[in-house]
């Protein structure tokens, strides 16, 4: 498992391209019949992904974790952003369609995955974090989640944000993590951009067509940088970092969220006129 290291604000300056891509790009996670994960140190969040494609593959044990299965003392949140697959949690088996969301409580020993059709397989993304106490298993298709329509397409940036894991949601101990979805035209996210230093934050670039670009800022709001991302290739954020995107062609985004609470609006706004 691939670890990345927490970064000063005040080193993250100096940084050049090669290694703001090295200390904070998340890439090469779906590969078929495989499930890959990071272990990060912003809030021990997991990212990871799993791409059954003609196997059954299972959520396994790392050293890292100091446990005797993954989920002894976290929990999870599952995503599937591609065809129509099941995760199973033990002895209970969920079917999740494109852009559906399951969270898995601690405890849960075995966990699963498998797709309806390798010609069509399932992507789930995984966004893991510690947990202290258990919650109930729970599947929440798109269609149930929590909506907040934002933007508009004269600033290039009318998007859904589909709310999954959250306070008033699907309770988790202190996961948070939901899908925005940018309509055609618009390629802009979270702008005006914010931070929030009481949590880290993590953003999975998806539905992005090949050949384009996601353009990924961050930063302190008065020291910004960027990097391109691809398809399939997610990003941290740490919590004194802006996280905002714009892309060559409109694409979809998963945001999760760990740290020291669940507020959906807990954040630190900063204007687009003060950004440098």
């Amino acid at each position: 498992m691939k670890v990345l290291d927490s970064v000063h604000a005040g080193d993250f300056k100096n940084y050049d391209t090669a290694l703001i891509r090295e200390r904070f790009l998340i890439d090469q996670i779906v590969s078929k019949d495989t499930v890959n994960c990071v272990y990060t140190h912003y809030d021990r969040m997991i990212v990871g992904a799993a791409n059954p494609v003609t196997e059954q593959l299972e959520l396994g044990n790392y050293g890292n974790l100091k446990a005797e299965y993954f989920l002894e003392r976290r929990e999870i949140g599952i995503i599937n952003v591609a065809g129509d697959g099941v995760v199973t949690a033990d002895n209970k088996s969920f079917s999740l369609k494109k852009f559906d969301c399951l969270y898995i409580g601690k405890g849960e020993k075995r966990v699963t995955f498998t797709s309806n059709d390798s010609d069509t397989p399932a992507v789930f993304y995984l966004l893991s974090a510690p947990a202290h106490a258990s919650f109930p298993t729970r599947l929440m298709p798109m269609d149930e989640a929590a909506k907040v329509d934002a933007g508009s397409a004269a600033t290039a940036n009318l998007r859904t944000i589909n709310k999954y894991i959250h306070a008033d949601g699907i309770k988790s101990c202190q996961l948070v993590m939901g899908l925005t979805t940018l309509q055609p035209g618009s390629v802009w996210n979270t702008m005006p951009a914010h931070t929030h230093d009481r949590r880290m934050e993590a953003y999975f670039y998806f539905d992005l067509p090949v050949g384009q670009k996601i353009m990924h800022f961050m930063g302190e709001g008065q020291e910004t940088r960027h990097i391109t991302l691809n398809n399939y290739e997610a990003v941290v954020s740490p919590p004194w970092s802006i996280h905002s995107g714009c892309g060559t062609h409109n694409y979809n985004f998963i945001w999760g969220m760990a740290g020291e609470n669940m507020d959906y609006t807990d954040m630190d706004p900063i204007s687009i006129t003060d950004l440098k």
